[in-house]
């Protein structure tokens, strides 16, 4: 008996081995940021929001304004995108109760498998992936918001690491937000054939391995060398009577 080849083969080829190309990348990529931070975009970020958390934390809680505006527009980006995420949860949901038989995701210009089993796993996969993205968004603005709290606590001294683990915490639940959001790209794609999806997936990888990378060493902050003026004035002084003294 010989196996013949047909078209619903394709979604059972080419789909896992784009997810597993993209479960690959990120296991490669969360593998070099553990041992190689500052090589990886993410890490050099996270770097430098801790020298940022640790040079404001030296103002007075009066003088913090500024930061608080920073993490606020991080609140706000990422309260968007997960309410972004939750319509599109809430959409595919609508969707999936009210699809019918003949529609576009088993229409006949689709290559691939159209049976109504399949087509379920796409909505399911795709509602997955949005919802993971929910989520992180979510905790992305808990976190910066528990940030805001101890930030803004006067007359307390707060060590710094209380305040760059929850910043770095939000950090990281951003980037899954956004990296779900990509896997997600690439379902969408599914809807339209194997071929599509498998094409996204190795296009996101590519994309993803030129972003992630940090070919620049980061700057080695250095507090500024500030001359009190009252140095400044004793130095013009002392200048102005040697030159008196020379002339006489």
């Amino acid at each position: 008996m010989s196996w013949e080849w047909k078209e619903a083969d394709l979604d059972r080829v080419l789909v896992p081995i784009g997810l597993l190309m993209i479960i690959a990348y990120h296991a490669f990529f969360i593998n070099r940021y553990r041992k190689f931070p500052l090589t990886t975009v993410l890490g050099c970020d996270n770097y430098y929001r801790k020298i940022w958390a640790e040079k404001f934390l030296q103002l007075d809680a009066k003088d913090r304004g500024t930061s608080v505006n920073v993490i606020s527009s991080n609140i706000s980006a990422a309260s968007t995108l997960s309410s972004v995420s939750l319509v599109l949860s809430s959409l595919i949901g609508a969707w999936i109760g009210s699809s019918k038989e003949k529609d576009i995701f088993v229409s006949s210009i689709i290559y691939g498998d159209t049976s109504p089993r399949i087509v379920s796993i796409k909505y399911v996969a795709l509602l997955s992936f949005f919802l993971v993205a929910f989520a992180a968004f979510i905790q992305t603005t808990r976190n910066y918001a528990l940030a805001t709290f101890l930030i803004t606590i006067p007359s307390c001294d707060i060590p710094v690491n209380y305040v760059q683990k929850p910043i770095i915490k939000a950090s990281h639940s951003y980037t899954v937000g956004m990296r779900a959001l990509y896997t997600a790209g690439t379902l969408i794609m599914w809807i339209f054939g194997p071929i599509p999806m498998f094409v996204s997936s190795v296009s996101l990888v590519a994309i993803l391995y030129y972003l992630d990378r940090n070919l620049t060493p980061p700057h080695q902050f250095q507090p500024l060398n500030l001359t009190p003026l009252y140095k400044i004035g004793e130095e013009v002084t002392s200048s102005v009577n040697r030159v008196l003294h020379h002339r006489e």
